[in-house]
């Protein structure tokens, strides 16, 4: 199926944070040829903007594998039902958690609330992001410069802080960076600062928790097709997106899913402070 989109997508453009329901084509969140090995049966999962696009596909995997789910979402609830819903038809069970993850005192109350529902936790996920193209860093207002990293950074502290606690040896945390942390982007300078920030802080926390038996690792997507294109970029730019790669297409949010899978399971035992990169082919040197 991905195989439609070799020659990029009809020109759009949504509101930020966006939504996939709008979005021509759709994203496609499950491989249909995906066979689950059962390797999270009854185990925790917490997955942060998991609403829609590479969330959404790595929350439905995981359920595929036997997880149950707590989904942190900002605004977007018609995506984040749709999730559930499809997470409940896998016999699982999802928990949605509605906030904002720059919030301190809301990651520690969501937390708090998985625990209440689920007695436990196995598994985090920090995948939250938001990016605002400008074509010069004059344009680069302090509110967003604040808020780009309260988003992508700051909250990976905070959920991390209230998280651990609840973590066991054996237990896994990845994070979602990106390409933009090993080439840059011209109009992105404040999201690419922060997706640096987070493999510099995916590399400490894992030598800070590899005493404790706790893995951290990364994985750095490419040009994927979720709501966060058609909602930062023009049209124009959507239209040619992910277009440039050797692949010659974006990837699609169930391609980068397959990487949390392999990361947080015990097929990636003896891997911890790494990142993996899904990109369609761009060369990166980590």
């Amino acid at each position: 199926m991905v195989l439609m989109l070799q020659k990029g997508q009809p020109p759009q453009q949504q509101q930020p944070p966006g939504t996939e329901a709008k979005m021509q084509p759709r994203p496609e969140s499950e491989n249909p040829h995906y066979r689950s090995a059962n390797r999270f049966v009854d185990k925790v999962v917490l997955v942060s903007g998991g609403d829609s696009g590479i969330g959404k596909a790595t929350a439905i995997a995981f359920a595929k594998e036997g997880a149950d789910v707590a989904i942190i979402y900002l605004s977007e609830d018609n995506d984040a039902k749709k999730t559930a819903q499809r997470i409940g038809q896998l016999q699982r069970k999802c928990l949605l958690l509605k906030g904002d993850v720059g919030s301190k005192q809301f990651c520690e109350e969501a937390v708090a609330k998985l625990i209440e529902q689920f007695g436990k936790l196995d598994i985090l996920i920090n995948n939250a992001g938001e990016q605002h193209p400008q074509a010069s860093i004059e344009e680069i207002s302090e509110e967003q410069l604040r808020r780009t990293f309260q988003t992508n950074i700051f909250s990976m502290f905070f959920l991390t802080q209230a998280a651990l606690p609840h973590l066991q040896k054996g237990s896994a945390i990845v994070t979602t960076a990106s390409v933009t942390a090993y080439q840059g982007r011209a109009q992105l300078l404040d999201y690419s600062s922060t997706t640096g920030a987070i493999i510099s802080f995916t590399r400490s926390l894992a030598q800070n928790l590899a005493a404790k038996g706790i893995r951290v690792n990364a994985v750095a997507p490419g040009p994927i097709w979720t709501p966060l294109i058609p909602s930062t970029f023009p049209p124009e730019k959507v239209e040619t997106f992910g277009t440039d790669t050797p692949l010659g297409r974006p990837g699609q949010p169930y391609e980068v899913a397959a990487g949390f899978i392999f990361l947080a399971s015990d097929d990636a035992s003896y891997i911890t402070g790494q990142t993996l990169h899904i990109n369609g082919g761009e060369p990166v040197s980590s």
